[in-house]
């Protein structure tokens, strides 16, 4: 496996994430043999690492991880205040019904079974930004920003509507993608952090999303 460090200093380390590729280890440890990222990453700097967040085994991009325990604790915060913003890319099929570049608003209440989310009047209060950015050769294009961070969100909201991540067999795609599910997290915005400078932190941190799947 290969470390694609997106940005690194003494306090965390932001990693690029492929398809297919664990963020932390699955509950059944060494029995599982998909690669694990933070496991990987350990190992190279012969160090504990502690995760941040974590992405579907499926989703490709950006993992933070903090390399100590006073970065982990402060960066946890970040997530449970919502004080970092996520953006992601994703390629769908359906047939459009937005208009090319107007933002919408998706609310349900969420729930995460043992597969799948579902809609449920005792879920939690779920909310996305959706951006459609036209049909494009590989698909659908959306830019999407979870304000809620529930499990598997952006993958059953986007079905809910009628468009299907590409290799998403989960939430009913019937088209194929070459690794994973064409679903990227390319953007993290650190602008509301207090310890941004403090920590040395820049305002955004971007990637090309899919860039291992689109040339």
């Amino acid at each position: 496996m290969e470390l694609k460090i997106v940005f690194e200093n003494d306090h965390l380390v932001l990693l690029n994430k492929p398809a297919g590729v664990l963020t932390v280890p699955s509950r059944i440890g060494e029995n599982d043999s998909r690669p694990c990222l933070g496991t990987f990453l350990q190992e190279v700097k012969q160090t504990q690492i502690f995760p941040v967040h974590r992405l579907d085994v499926e989703v490709s991009g950006l993992v933070l991880y903090a390399k100590t325990a006073l970065a982990h604790k402060t960066s946890n915060l970040w997530f449970e205040h919502k004080l970092i913003h996520k953006t992601y890319a994703a390629y769908t099929e359906g047939e459009p019904n937005l208009a090319v570049g107007v933002q919408v608003e998706w609310k349900c209440k969420l729930l995460r079974g043992k597969k799948r989310a579902y809609e449920s009047p005792v879920g939690k209060d779920s909310l996305t930004l959706a951006t459609f950015l036209g049909k494009k050769e590989k698909g659908l294009l959306w830019d999407l920003s979870p304000v809620t961070g529930r499990s598997h969100q952006l993958r059953y909201e986007l079905y809910r509507h009628g468009f299907p991540i590409l290799g998403d067999n989960l939430y009913n795609s019937t088209q194929p993608w070459p690794h994973g599910i064409a679903l990227c997290s390319y953007a993290l915005h650190l602008d509301k952090i207090p310890e941004q400078n403090r920590l040395g932190l820049p305002i955004s941190l971007q990637i090309s999303p899919f860039s291992d799947n689109i040339k």
